[in-house]
This record gives structure tokens, C-alpha cells and sequence, in this order.
């Protein structure tokens, strides 16, 4: 069959049946998205170690992309709280252009998992493994913040989750009262703004309310230890100029797990945005679309000095709640945003950066997941190894290697369960014929042959059962005259299989026995086809069904045994 890429976007077919009153609810939806995307584009900018313009031309730029070529109808894009861990300790290790380098070959990947049709795949990722990732990234992103938050005096905070914790306590004598003031105060207008209005977003709040008090205390009551966005960086109200990013070999292995890690995040995160999405508009995402659509936006906003973009989902549901059904919302969310950037953006310099860190403390709160947290440590015991490996790993260490190991136990628990559903079962006197879809026979029983054994495998025969099929074999002992292998009940085989059927097969033949497969279907037959394994065993011994098997079975019983060539 003949391979095509999965890429339709959504905003193609939205024109096909929009309205005026569409129009006026995505506008209004974009609105108010725009506006709750406005703190947090300039807080994970900054968190991640750019300036609080590249944060919303990430917002803006990957914003559009996402909205204009993705696979969803409501999928908001941007910078999230996820990536801020992992884009910070690139620009430390490899600076501003390392993570260029890397976010577009993590697009680069994104837009190859999508041509190839993986979407679906990597939404089974075991729910544990995400809420580890989530958990322990909300619990970073909250060290983070400390500085800022008490207002140290810290001239360098080291990597690593516990000497950060180390050098704040070792500084805590350093803390300044006022930004203190000012962060708790953040987090409680955010905190109490909900109950006040669901539509005003409570961090725009705290930002507009803040950076005023802050602009008293400073220029009215000389106030000066209260530290701005200004005192930090230059703002420049524009989009930033693109850039040429060079390649070349070296930086590219070098940052190649740091691109994977962002891939598979941002795989996940965008993924499974679409997905709380659809649960609550009852529509339905393309994920291959998706995929491609993120990886595009990844691959064209470090050219603007951008970071890392995936689906937001707080964005995303905040553009459902206000109304928000097609792509044209994102779109506007997007040129809120710029418009925002071009006329006021130098007025973010007054910004405090205690109140950007009282805004990222709530989202990682939000992030933390501590509830879902909680349920899963009463699950399986598998689960929560898995649950507290993930997180750990996230927490000490750092997130490619997180995800990395996290992937890997997802694949050995895959196999586990495969391994564990898939039965091997031997039959040497008769089969029962009831519930025997493949079998066309009237009577109700099959005798098997004397000399005759009858193996079935019930499940995919892949490396796995392989070995297992081994162990069942050697534990039998005695040598039939024929071993008939039912397939039916196989969905697939892959190399490993074969290599396993292949030496089943030369073991046999050195012991005169004779192979017969029985219920071939026509994907594992075709393999055997192109490995020539149906020569090796002669097509006649390559069976539709049981009855032909035992017929075939008897046949060779009966005839004296020959020597194979």
C-alpha cells in the first residue's frame, strides 16, 4: 500500500461553513487568549534564560504556525512551563544559538514523527511516566523562583536541583523584604481572582497591579531593592530580526539528545493538549497534522531568536471556554500578542521580577499535579516505580535524561504486557473445535495424529515470545514426526520472530521432523515470502487452516522418513 503523509490542517476546511457569528466568537476567544498569554510568554521567556521580547515572538510567531497548519481546531501554541528547564540549561551549556540549533532539529524530528504517521503512537505513552515528567518539572520550575522571590543576593545559582537549595539556604540571610511582599501578594490577586471573575486572567492582574506598586515604591518612596525586567534586560518593542543558524556536525551530535528530549516533549504536551481539548468540544484532532504543525513552528522560530513552542493547554482550554472553535481564534490570539509587543512593550520593563516569579509558582502548582500524583502512589507497584523513576530522574538529574530512561521503561512494560498476553499452548490428542472461527469442519473435536504436536501462539510473535516459544519447546523433550505451528491468532512477526521460525526450522530438519504452519495471515505470510522462508519450508507445508495442516500432517506421517537435502 502505498505510503502518504497525513497532513490536512484544520483551517482549510473551517472556511467551508463559517459564519460572521464564528468570526465574532474566535475574535473575541483570541481576545481574551492573547491577554492571558501576555504574563506567561514574558515569564517563561525569562525563566528560560532569554529576554521577555523572545518570549512573546515565540508565542506570537509559533502561535500562528501552530494555529494556520495544525491538526487542531482550538490548539493554542507558544511557550510553556515544560520547556523551561530544558531550554535553560541549554543556554548555559551551549548558549543562545546552541538552542536554536537544537529546537530546529527537534522540528526537524517533530515534522518527520508526523510524515510518518507516529501521532497516534506516542499518545500511549503510560499515564504515569507523564505526570512524573509534569510533577517533577512543576517541582524545578518552583526552585527556580526562590531567588526572585525572596529577593537573594546570589550572584551564580548552580544547575542541579539540590545545590540550589543549598546555596538559598546557605544565602537566606540576603532576603529583602519588599520583594517578598510582592510575590506573596502576586500569588494571592492570581489565587483570589477567580472568585472575582473567570474571564480577567488573575496573573494579568497581579502583573498590571504589581508593576504599578512597584513604580510607587521605586520613583515615589525610593524604594530601589525592588528588581525589574528593566534592571535585567533591554526591551526592544519589535519583533526580533531573523537570524542565520549555522550547522555543522560537531554541535549537532552534541545536541542531539537535548533536540530528542525536546521532540518527545513537545510531542507529548501538544498531543495530549488536543486530546483534553476534544474531550471537552467533542471534535476530533489529526495528531500526524499536529505533529507536523509543531515541528514547523519549531523549525522557524529560532530563527527569530525564539524558544522551544508545543500546545498549551490552559491556553488552549481558556480559547474553548471563551468560545474559541476554529483555528482563525489562534491566529488572533497571535496578532493580539503583536500588537501588545509593538505599542506597549517598553512599558514591560517596570515589570518586578518578584511578581513574574509569584506568576510561576502558580503555574507550577497548577503543573504539579499533586492530586493525580497522590492516586497513582495507590495503583500497581509497577506504576509507581515508574510514576517516582520519572520524577526523580526529572528532579536530581535533568529532563533528557528523564525522558530518555522514562521511554525505555515505557517500551520494557510494553513488552511485559505483550509478553504476558501472548500464550503458548501445545495440543498432542485431539482440538477442540468450539469457537474455532478458522476451522470449516462439521464435527465438533479434531484428533491429532500419534507422532503429531499441535503448538499455538496467541499474540504477536515478536522478540519477545520468541524465546519464550524456545523455552516451551525444549521443555516438551520428546521428538514428534511433525510439528504444526497455528498462527492464527498472530498479528504480526517481526525479525526476531522469523530468525526464531528459521532455526526452528533448521533445528527440525536436522531432527527429521517436519515444520507445517497452519492460519498464516497474509501480512506475517507475505514476510515470510520476502525472507524466502516458504522455499525453505515448501509452500505446501504453509497451511489456510487447521484441517489442511492435519491433513498435510498425516500425509507425511505416513510416508518413511527421507533425510532433508
Amino acid at each position: 500500500m502505498k505510503h502518504t503523509i497525513d497532513f490536512q490542517p484544520k483551517l482549510f476546511s473551517t472556511f467551508k461553513n463559517y459564519s460572521r457569528e464564528k468570526f465574532f466568537s474566535d475574535l473575541m476567544a483570541g481576545i481574551i487568549v492573547g491577554i492571558v498569554a501576555l504574563p506567561l510568554a514574558i515569564a517563561f521567556g525569562i525563566a528560560s534564560g532569554v529576554s521577555p521580547e523572545k518570549g512573546l515572538a515565540t508565542a506570537i510567531i509559533g502561535g500562528f504556525i501552530v494555529s494556520f497548519l495544525g491538526g487542531s481546531h482550538v490548539q493554542i501554541g507558544g511557550p510553556t512551563g515544560a520547556f523551561i528547564v530544558i531550554v535553560y540549561g541549554i543556554i548555559q551549556s551551549y548558549g543562545i544559538e546552541g538552542l536554536a540549533i537544537a529546537t530546529v532539529m527537534a522540528g526537524i524530528m517533530l515534522v518527520i514523527m508526523g510524515a510518518l504517521r507516529l501521532g497516534t503512537v506516542i499518545k500511549f505513552i503510560p499515564y504515569p511516566i507523564v505526570v512524573g515528567f509534569t510533577s517533577g518539572i512543576a517541582l524545578t520550575i518552583f526552585t527556580t523562583q526562590m531567588k526572585d522571590l525572596f529577593g537573594l543576593s546570589i550572584a551564580k545559582i548552580p544547575a542541579d536541583f539540590i545545590s540550589k537549595w543549598i546555596v538559598y539556604f546557605g544565602n537566606i540571610h540576603t532576603m529583602n523584604f519588599w520583594p517578598l511582599l510582592i510575590g506573596l501578594a502576586s500569588i494571592a490577586v492570581i489565587a483570589f481572582m477567580p472568585r472575582v471573575s473567570k474571564k480577567i486572567p488573575g496573573s494579568l492582574v497581579a502583573i498590571i497591579f504589581m508593576t504599578i506598586v512597584a513604580y510607587v515604591l521605586r520613583y515615589h518612596l525610593d524604594i530601589d531593592s525592588i528588581e525589574t525586567i528593566g534592571d535585567r534586560f533591554v526591551i526592544n518593542a519589535s519583533l526580533p530580526q531573523p537570524e542565520r543558524i549555522s550547522f555543522n556536525m560537531e554541535t549537532i551530535n552534541r545536541l542531539l539528545p537535548s533536540a530528542f528530549t525536546i521532540a518527545m516533549l513537545g510531542a507529548i504536551e501538544s498531543l495530549l493538549s488536543a486530546t483534553v481539548a476534544d474531550g471537552v468540544t467533542g471534535d476530533k484532532h489529526n495528531s500526524n497534522t499536529e505533529l507536523i504543525a509543531q515541528g514547523a513552528a519549531n523549525i522557524v522560530v529560532p530563527i527569530f531568536g525564539g524558544i522551544p513552542v508545543t500546545g498549551a493547554i490552559a491556553r488552549t482550554m481558556t480559547n474553548i471556554n471563551n468560545g474559541g472553535r476554529t483555528p482563525i481564534a489562534g491566529i488572533i490570539h497571535a496578532a493580539v500578542l503583536l500588537l501588545i509587543l509593538l505599542f506597549l512593550g517598553s512599558l514591560t520593563k517596570h515589570i518586578p521580577m518578584a511578581c513574574l516569579a509569584g506568576v510561576l509558582i502558580v503555574v507550577s502548582y497548577n503543573m504539579s499535579e499533586w492530586r493525580t500524583f497522590r492516586s497513582l502512589l495507590k495503583g500497581p507497584k509497577s506504576d509507581i516505580y515508574v510514576l517516582l523513576v520519572t520524577f526523580f530522574l526529572t528532579v536530581i538529574f535533568d529532563l533528557t535524561i528523564a525522558i530518555e530512561i522514562g521511554l525505555l521503561i515505557a517500551m520494557f512494560l510494553f513488552m511485559r504486557r505483550v509478553m504476558e498476553t501472548t500464550r503458548i499452548s501445545v495440543v498432542r490428542d485431539v482440538i477442540d473445535l468450539k469457537n474455532e472461527s478458522e476451522i470449516h469442519h462439521e464435527e465438533e473435536q479434531l484428533i491429532v495424529p500419534q507422532g503429531v504436536e499441535v503448538y499455538e501462539i496467541d499474540g504477536p510473535f515478536f522478540f519477545g515470545i520468541a524465546n519464550k516459544f524456545d523455552g516451551v519447546m525444549q521443555r516438551l523433550g520428546d521428538k514428534p514426526h511433525v510439528r504444526i505451528i497455528r498462527m492464527r491468532k498472530v498479528p504480526f512477526m517481526d525479525s526476531t520472530g522469523l530468525h526464531n521460525l528459521e532455526s526452528l526450522l533448521r533445528l527440525s530438519k536436522a531432527e527429521n521432523i517436519q515444520l507445517i504452519l497452519s492460519g498464516v495471515n497474509n501480512d506475517v505470510h507475505n514476510l515470510l515470502k520476502s525472507a524466502g522462508f516458504d522455499q525453505k519450508i515448501g509452500g505446501e507445508n504453509i497451511c489456510s487452516n487447521i484441517n489442511e495442516a492435519l491433513e498435510r500432517a498425516e500425509v507425511v506421517v505416513k510416508t518413511p522418513p527421507l533425510p532433508y537435502s
